[in-house]
């Protein structure tokens, strides 16, 4: 007997936010955003209360990490600069990022699901998707289950889409926001998936809808009734092929349990234009913080790197990129920071910097190289 596919999206609501307010209890239903730095922290008064920095109080060209849905109510918006934001709601409360509270709760949320799917991908901090497809019960019984687990594992809510498909699955989950839940089958498209825009396809970015739009498409329905000729010959054939099958729900992309992360990275912009030479020694300290987060995120995750780059924006806002590849693979900040300080001499630093970052890719998993591990990569140079 076939047995019918059926793919959960979960995502949680607004959570980085959320993962706040599981600290900050007293924020519940007040405009909030995360976007501040450490100066940002509230301060616990004499009474036993907080007191909370305004986004009236933020400086800098920082962009919102994320919005409660009260301050989404008021136009602010994750990746909006702050500033612009402080002008909107000037009264709403500014927390700084705390990526430790994030992790710890993507794990529990992230156990959670596995305890009910052992078919489980990891698509980001905040988001998986399992193949329910094996389950005894009803999708919505499933859904439930899956919310409930979540729940009691990290007592944040999340939204679940069940689908055919992934893509559908993704398209759906955020339908029913927040603390939803969404049930797709391909009977559905023509009233739940195709009345809604074209750019809610994960794959169409700004670009792709501008230019759909230039040729009269702006909904997923008006996408699916144009021939794939046509869009072949305005998006080329890879693409224009992928969204005509987009646009009918075709997606045949297994759920990949084991699916390894290509590289990972830490980056920073800076509040403002860093010189090199004037500037060196706050540079330094956040070069070095920067390699520190990269080999935590490596050791943790059981990782080894092959390959250390650097990422640099500079205030014209073009990008520099350079990376070198290792005899020996590493997890160790000093190695780390040792190689991307290579990479950085081969940069041309006159013009002041807006963005640092710092990337290890061509990874493995540790004790691929034997058992005694990575020799210590070893450079002849000044660290900066």
């Amino acid at each position: 007997m076939t047995v019918e596919r059926r793919i959960a999206h979960i995502d949680m609501d607004a959570f980085f936010a959320s993962c706040e307010l599981s600290r900050y209890p007293e924020l519940r239903g007040v405009p909030m955003v995360v976007a501040g730095h450490r100066q940002h922290e509230p301060r616990l008064l004499a009474d036993g209360t907080r007191e909370f920095s305004r986004l009236s109080q933020y400086t800098g060209r920082g962009v919102l990490t994320t919005a409660t849905y009260e301050a989404r109510a008021l136009g602010l918006n994750s990746g909006m600069p702050t500033m612009k934001a402080a002008k909107l709601a000037p009264q709403a409360v500014l927390l700084p990022v705390n990526f430790e509270l994030y992790r710890h709760h993507s794990r529990l949320f992230k156990s959670a699901v596995k305890s009910i799917s052992e078919f489980v991908e990891d698509v980001g901090i905040d988001e998986v998707y399992a193949d329910v497809s094996e389950l005894d019960e009803g999708s919505r019984a499933i859904a439930e289950r899956i919310k409930l687990a979540v729940r009691e594992a990290s007592g944040l809510t999340c939204s679940v889409g069940i689908a055919p498909n992934k893509l559908l699955a993704k398209l759906c989950s955020d339908l029913d926001k927040p603390d939803g839940i969404t049930l797709v089958t391909m009977a559905d498209l023509p009233t739940r998936i195709w009345p809604l825009p074209a750019r809610r396809i994960n794959g169409i970015g700004p670009k792709a809808t501008e230019k759909l739009a230039s040729i009269g498409i702006t909904t997923i329905g008006e996408l699916a009734a144009r021939d794939k000729v046509e869009l072949v010959e305005h998006f080329g054939r890879s693409t224009g092929l992928w969204m005509h099958e987009a646009a009918h729900g075709h997606d045949e992309r297994p759920v990949q349990p084991n699916s390894e992360p290509v590289s990972m990275s830490r980056e920073t912009t800076f509040d403002r234009d860093m010189n090199v030479e004037r500037d060196r020694v706050e540079l330094r300290r956040i070069f070095t913080a920067l390699c520190e987060q990269l080999a935590e995120d490596l050791q943790r995750k059981g990782y080894l790197s092959r390959t250390i780059g650097i990422k640099v924006r500079f205030d014209d806002f073009k990008t520099a990129t350079r990376d070198i590849t290792l005899q020996t693979p590493v997890s160790d900040v000093g190695s780390i920071r040792k190689a991307a300080a290579v990479c950085l001499k081969r940069v041309d630093l006159s013009r002041r910097l807006r963005l640092l970052g710092v990337r290890a890719s061509g990874l493995e998993r540790e004790g691929a190289t034997g058992p005694e591990g990575p020799e210590q990569a070893v450079f002849d140079f000044k660290p900066i």
